[in-house]
């Protein structure tokens, strides 16, 4: 289970966006070298000059390809993948649904444009609540082989990528009442993002998964906010 911890954030420049923000804050980590570590990235990042920072640190990359990118997802969905058979298959059950993730993995063909691809796979995620089903399938471009990153992994490390969502954004967004922030101006916002981000990280080192329950807890003992600080 991933630690939910945050090791470091970006501001989006005003008349900018993720992209850029995302391969400076991979710049700021490679000093601190990134060799073996395989970073995840939404859909909108899988570009060949994120692939080329990633790989430069010597770090793995694991791309999504979606139906935002029409063009490099209908060529992988055109690959024969009926012939291929299932590298791995996994069933969840909880909050009233069944969740079936089966993965398929080849070898990168030659024109994947990418740095170091090693493997593409197809992942589908079959969703059942109350008997009815939803599909969906992406792509995965990945520069690990198949000894580093097996289809079992490499599902995980996907799997485990979504769950920043709900470790995290949700976290932020619901726990914490982020959206409803009056804190607006200058470089405000980010230092409090900062802060935030903190404060999830060391209740998650102390061992915390309930963040709400964590949050109550301290603020009838605000004392103990100061130890578990201390003690990471």
């Amino acid at each position: 289970m991933p630690r939910g911890v945050v090791l470091g954030q970006n501001a989006v420049a005003a008349k900018s966006n993720e992209i850029p923000a995302v391969r400076d804050l991979l710049a700021g980590f490679a000093a601190a070298d990134l060799h073996g570590c395989l970073i995840t990235v939404d859909a909108m990042h899988t570009q060949t000059d994120t692939a080329d920072t990633i790989t430069g640190a010597g770090a793995h990359y694991v791309f999504t390809v979606k139906a935002n990118q029409p063009r490099l997802f209908t060529a992988l969905k055109a690959l024969p993948w009926k012939r291929v058979p299932v590298g791995s298959q996994s069933t969840e059950r909880g909050h009233g649904r069944r969740t079936t993730r089966t993965i398929k993995i080849v070898e990168a063909p030659a024109w994947i444009d990418f740095a170091g691809a090693a493997q593409v796979a197809q992942l589908r995620r079959t969703v059942t609540t109350k008997g009815k089903k939803s599909l969906e399938v992406i792509y995965l471009i990945t520069t690990a082989t198949h000894q580093d990153a097996p289809p079992a992994v490499l599902a995980s490390c996907v799997q485990c990528h979504w769950g920043v969502e709900n470790r995290l954004h949700w976290i932020r967004d619901v726990t914490y009442d982020e959206d409803r922030s009056h804190v607006r101006t200058g470089t405000t916002p980010q230092v409090m993002a900062s802060l935030r981000n903190t404060a999830i990280t060391i209740l998650r080192l102390s061992g915390w998964d309930n963040l709400a329950a964590a949050l109550r807890h301290h603020a009838r003992q605000p004392d103990q906010a100061i130890t578990c600080a201390l003690n990471c």
